[in-house]
């Protein structure tokens, strides 16, 4: 059987110096990427997004400049979904967003924004277990908490108050 390889992290080498294979590497297999289509308001997993090939960033020329994405774009959310398994059982670790606009005209390429960074600091937060999603527009926030509690009650019931309150809206929890 072959071992399985994980991404290797290039800095903060956790092997001080010993070099061994697979130390210091990055474990994908408990993060999960959702798309949040705001326009269709429709929240879906998607994990061609952990190598930037989600449906909605196929065919599409990307610049990290926000003033390009004018009202003549899409807006999505990818959101990353860590995921833990404590003595209660699995649960949602960590969570955050980054924004990523499409223009809406029909192309054979698309333009649109995203920050490749942000998305990736983004990533890296949630498997670190942190919870980011102040800046979610209202309604993300509530199709974002209604597909988590929804997809499985028990990793919402067991998941930290941080996401809850995080996602909560007015009278909404």
């Amino acid at each position: 059987m072959k071992e399985k390889l994980h991404f290797t992290i290039l800095s903060n080498d956790s092997s001080d110096g010993d070099g061994g294979y697979g130390v210091g590497t990055l474990d994908l297999n408990n993060v999960t990427p959702l798309i949040i289509d705001c326009e269709n308001q429709h929240v879906y997993i998607d994990l061609e997004a952990l190598h930037g090939r989600s449906i909605i960033e196929k065919k599409v020329r990307f610049t990290a400049d926000l003033t390009h994405a004018s009202d003549d774009y899409h807006r999505y959310w990818i959101v990353w979904v860590a995921i833990q398994i404590a003595q209660n059982g699995p649960y949602y670790a960590g969570c955050t967003a980054s924004e990523v606009r499409v223009s809406k005209e029909e192309r054979r390429i698309k333009l649109g924004y995203k920050s490749l960074p942000e998305q990736v600091n983004y990533l890296d937060k949630a498997l670190k277990g942190k919870v980011i999603l102040n800046h979610l527009d209202a309604n993300s926030k509530r199709l974002l908490h209604q597909f988590l509690a929804n997809f499985n009650e028990q990793y919402w019931q067991h998941s930290p108050e941080e996401i809850k309150q995080q996602l909560s809206i007015m009278g909404d929890l």
